[in-house]
């Protein structure tokens, strides 16, 4: 299985932008959509629309509502994610391809780390 979410989640990501240093994801879903698993690395996450979502990592999982027009800083992880609420997700992801996995250095993220 791929951990590439535009391999194993062809459907809801798309590249838009890559270069030697970042690429850029476009997300889009629907209420009641789930991922497969796959893998981010460091990215930096912007909101286009508002919405509800469960991020399941092993046995653990974290809710997260979203206003549109949000920025956050996603660490580097492996997750599945469903859309538990009423409005499609949009989202950009500009992945980092330098320092990937490494420590984040902002406390706001989402996801596994921003959970502890």
């Amino acid at each position: 299985m791929s951990q590439d979410p535009v391999t194993s989640n062809p459907e809801h990501y798309k590249v838009v932008f890559e270069n030697e240093r970042v690429r850029v994801l476009e997300y889009t879903d629907q209420p009641g959509d789930i991922t497969t698993p796959h893998r981010h690395p460091d990215s930096v996450m912007y909101t286009l629309s508002s919405f509800r979502r469960r991020l399941v990592w092993g046995d653990d999982q974290r809710e997260v509502e979203l206003e549109a027009g949000t920025t956050n800083w996603l660490p580097a992880q492996e997750h599945h994610g469903e859309n538990i609420g009423e409005t499609a997700t949009h989202v950009i992801f500009v992945e980092l391809k330098e320092g990937a996995g490494g420590a984040a250095t902002s406390t706001s993220g989402i996801g596994p780390e921003a959970a502890s």
